[in-house]
């Protein structure tokens, strides 16, 4: 039976943007991750080997953010999906990511990009 794995509000440290002051000064940006997967073979066996290590899943996801820049956040959404569905047991992973230093010269909460993948 399908089932969902949550990841909200991993915080990474990036250089991601269209201006060059975001590019050599980074920022942070905030991950929300929902993989869509079967997840009865792990809840009858316990044992993580049959679901997605969310530490492991973390990890991968930080190193993206924090690795090879890029200008745009849907960009950087589209390989963190991929970087989900690199999991062989997920069959779908909706991204998303949040930019909340945006370069932006009016108040806002926050600028995000949602894209959602499947294999």
């Amino acid at each position: 039976m399908p089932g969902t794995i949550t990841l909200t509000g991993l915080r990474a440290f990036g250089y991601h943007g269209v201006y060059e002051t975001e590019r050599k000064q980074g920022q942070e940006f905030v991950l929300d991750v929902a993989l869509e997967l079967d997840l009865d073979e792990a809840a009858r066996t316990d044992d993580v080997a049959r679901t997605v290590d969310y530490g492991e899943l973390a990890e991968a996801l930080v190193g993206i953010v924090a690795g090879e820049p890029v200008r745009l956040i849907e960009t950087l959404a589209d390989r963190l999906a991929a970087a989900c569905l690199a999991r062989g047991r997920v069959t779908a992973a909706t991204v998303t990511v949040h930019k909340p230093g945006a370069p932006i010269p009016y108040d806002f909460a926050d600028v995000a990009v949602t894209l959602r993948r499947t294999r």
